[in-house]
């Protein structure tokens, strides 16, 4: 095993102030510097700025959950990690009536929250489409208080190199590391005067964009359907049990049930019975790939290698730990991915993020994406842009979940997508559905550039002493 080891050269006062401790651990990640560095300006303890139940830091509750089909019997569930999620739109849903007898359960928009269990002080602004959600106990609620403190400038200074290893401080537990409301309730916030209104009004413009840019994408995902005449599924996935009558000739290549679903077969049906014709992708793309396992080569930062995203990762809206590998990993460049492509998770179990597509824009451009992603290499941005959106369809997740193969830990190779069928439009009727998406992928990219600028400006005004 190879172990990192740091070095930091601490004045003697750091110890003095923090009642002499010698443990290393404080002191190297940024929670005892912050804490010196805070003394200059004028601070307010973060729950005198906070407001509502639990005064406004609080975990939801536990409880056993219940989950339902039909958004008019739940509502969406947030865990942890979907905090953190680009895409809101495959959630569970949570029992109304488990929501209407744990109203602590919901979650508003311009909330901070913060996991609080397992990985600590990943952090979300709660935006209008996350309004009315419900939400695990794996992750906490800062409430503002908007008569005491502007919510995106309070987001902006928790999520900054100086509030996050100040809530990570408190963290306790050795296997499953935790933290609690108490933990950080006397946590210190500068008041930076005009600095709050700047952070905030970027923060909340980050935030509208995202909801505007999530709305776009599902209307146009339904205008496809509209377009395409795709019949509704009968069965909501190939996993389901489900009865088929098929002949023997189709179990020539294919003999396990998933593939000959009736979620699957509809799909199928639906696609070459639609109003455009059906075409295999192999035929109207440039290339479709999966590429090598390969050993991880890290490396210390982008110097040495571009940054390297996992295929959980790449769902977010940015990666949670930059990791970088080095540019002399064989095969390279079959891990780089490019902007228009569309890539999903091709190995894993159907029922998670399998299958879900991504459009590589903004910050996944040019990333080092793992193995498990597939490729998918169109001939034009926008039709990267179509066929991202035909996956995001019901008819296109069943498809593509059918093609999986392996009973651990599935997986979909060149083979099975070689015989994938979609519709295909004409060019200008593609790139009219593309448009949106294309639009609304924009938006994302700009979200996460006024979100970091934000950031950037409290730590800068920090750092400066406030000047």
């Amino acid at each position: 095993m190879i172990r990192k080891f740091q070095i930091k050269t601490v004045p003697s006062s750091w110890l003095q102030h923090n009642g002499r401790r010698l443990d290393c651990g404080p002191y190297l990640s940024g929670a005892i510097e912050a804490k010196e560095l805070l003394k200059k300006f004028h601070t307010e303890e973060l729950n005198c700025l906070t407001a509502g139940f639990g005064d406004g830091i609080f975990n939801g509750p536990r409880f056993p959950r219940t989950y339902v089909e039909g958004r008019q019997h739940g509502v969406p569930f947030l865990g942890s990690t979907d905090i953190l999620s680009a895409d809101l739109s495959t959630l569970e849903l949570l029992s109304n009536k488990q929501v209407s007898t744990n109203p602590a359960l919901l979650i508003d928009e311009g909330w901070t929250l913060i996991t609080c269990s397992g990985t600590i002080g990943r952090m979300a602004y709660a935006r209008k489409d996350m309004k009315g959600m419900a939400g695990s106990q794996h992750f906490m609620r800062v409430v503002p208080n908007a008569e005491k403190i502007r919510p995106g400038y309070l987001y902006a200074y928790l999520a900054s190199r100086f509030g996050v290893p100040l809530i990570v401080s408190g963290t306790y537990g050795a296997i499953i590391q935790h933290i609690e409301p108490h933990h950080i309730s006397d946590l210190p916030v500068p008041r930076l005067g005009r600095i709050e209104d700047e952070a905030h009004e970027l923060i909340q413009r980050a935030a509208d964009l995202r909801a505007q840019a999530s709305d776009q994408i599902e209307l146009a995902t339904k205008d496809v359907i509209n377009e395409l005449g795709l019949t509704k599924l009968d069965s909501k996935g190939v996993t389901e049990f489900g009865c088929s009558i098929i002949s023997s000739a189709n179990l020539r290549s294919r003999l396990d049930a998933p593939f000959h679903s009736p979620a699957a077969l509809q799909a199928e049906a639906s696609v070459r019975g639609g109003r455009h014709r059906a075409e295999k992708l192999k035929d109207v793309v440039a290339r479709l790939f999966k590429p090598p396992i390969f050993k991880r080569i890290w490396v210390e930062g982008p110097k040495y290698g571009p940054q390297f995203i996992s295929g959980n990762d790449a769902y977010l809206y940015h990666a949670n730990e930059p990791r970088y590998v080095s540019t002399r990993t064989p095969n390279f460049d079959e891990f780089i991915v490019k902007k228009g492509w569309v890539i999903f998770q091709a190995a894993g179990q159907v029922y998670g993020l399998f299958g879900r597509p991504l459009f590589v824009y903004g910050w996944l451009e040019d990333v080092f994406c793992a193995d498990d992603l597939y490729r998918i290499v169109p001939k034009s941005l926008e039709d990267g842009a179509y066929i991202y959106l035909f996956f995001r369809t019901p008819h296109g997740q069943a498809l593509v979940k059918r093609q999986a193969a392996g009973n651990s830990i599935p997986r979909v190779w060149d083979p099975h997508m070689e015989g994938f069928e979609l519709p295909w439009p004409d060019e200008p009727t593609r790139k009219k559905l593309a448009l949106p998406v294309i639009e609304a992928h924009e938006k994302i990219a700009e979200a996460l550039a006024q979100e970091l600028q934000a950031i950037a400006l409290v730590e800068r005004t920090i750092e400066e002493g406030g000047r």
